[in-house]
């Protein structure tokens, strides 16, 4: 199998991990998180498909998303809007984000935040609790199931909840098989770069029923996002769509509006 564009992205990350002379162990316990729970505002009974929307300033493949983009504003609109949570994407180098944006966005709303970032250090998890993330993203692709193991385990230990993404049956294997208890589902192959709703919405239906699916990437329409819903998958998780929209607030308004099929 080839190499994908997460191969380089990784690699720059544990390349950096590697100069991070922090013990992560003597970390423990002095970095914990107090702030609402993603997993518990995914599980709410609300009657709607929850929506995790995404401050996002640009992409690897399509450049520049929002040139200027406010990640203040952005992230009150979201809210005003209906959104259950909110990721936001701290990778500088290649999605042009940072742990300031993180920390705004922290500062201004009262939703759970995943840190959308590439984990791969015992030292990321601990950050994102810190930053005041309720939620680190583990991508099963990315990561051995030692390091899983121990990354989900440290994020239990600082109070934060991991979002373990998978992209096929044999990852999705993996994520269950370690506990994972919120699984997102990328509909977008590595490899290809096309989204491919069948498999997503195999993979779903895959899972055990007390495991939160969150379905990602592709998600452009209000149809989109009822088929989601219809597929099993308890949220979707929308970044471009939203930020690119020429009424932002009406387009994140339509998506939370649709009514959850479960």
């Amino acid at each position: 199998m080839g190499t994908t564009y997460l191969d380089a992205i990784i690699a720059a990350h544990r390349a950096h991990a590697a100069q991070d002379d922090r013990s992560w162990r003597d970390r423990l316990g002095t970095v914990t998180y107090e702030g609402p729970s993603m997993l518990q505002a995914l599980r709410a009974t609300t009657g709607r498909t929850k929506v995790i929307a995404e401050v996002k300033r640009r992409s690897p493949s399509k450049g520049d998303l929002f040139v200027g983009l406010n990640p203040a504003e952005v992230a009150t609109t979201y809210v005003q809007n209906g959104v259950t949570a909110i990721s936001v994407l701290t990778d500088e180098d290649f999605f042009g984000g940072s742990v300031d944006d993180l920390r705004t966005v922290a500062g201004v709303v009262d939703v759970p935040l995943l840190r959308k970032d590439f984990t791969v250090s015992e030292n990321d998890v601990l950050d994102a609790a810190a930053m005041g993330a309720s939620t680190v993203l583990l991508i099963v692709a990315a990561l051995s199931d030692i390091e899983l193991r121990s990354f989900m385990s440290v994020a239990d230990s600082c109070g934060i909840d991991a979002l373990v993404e998978v992209h096929d049956h044999e990852e999705a294997k993996r994520a269950v098989d370690l506990g994972a208890r919120i699984i997102g589902v990328n509909q977008r192959s590595l490899h290809t770069f096309t989204v491919d709703t069948t498999l997503a919405e195999e993979v779903s239906a895959s899972l055990p029923k007390d495991v939160v699916r969150i379905c990602e990437s592709g998600l452009k329409t209000v149809g989109d996002v009822e088929r989601a819903s219809a597929a099993g998958f308890h949220a979707v998780l929308v970044g471009e769509t939203f930020v690119t929209s020429t009424s932002m607030a009406d387009t994140v308004r339509e998506f939370t509006s649709v009514s959850e099929s479960q």
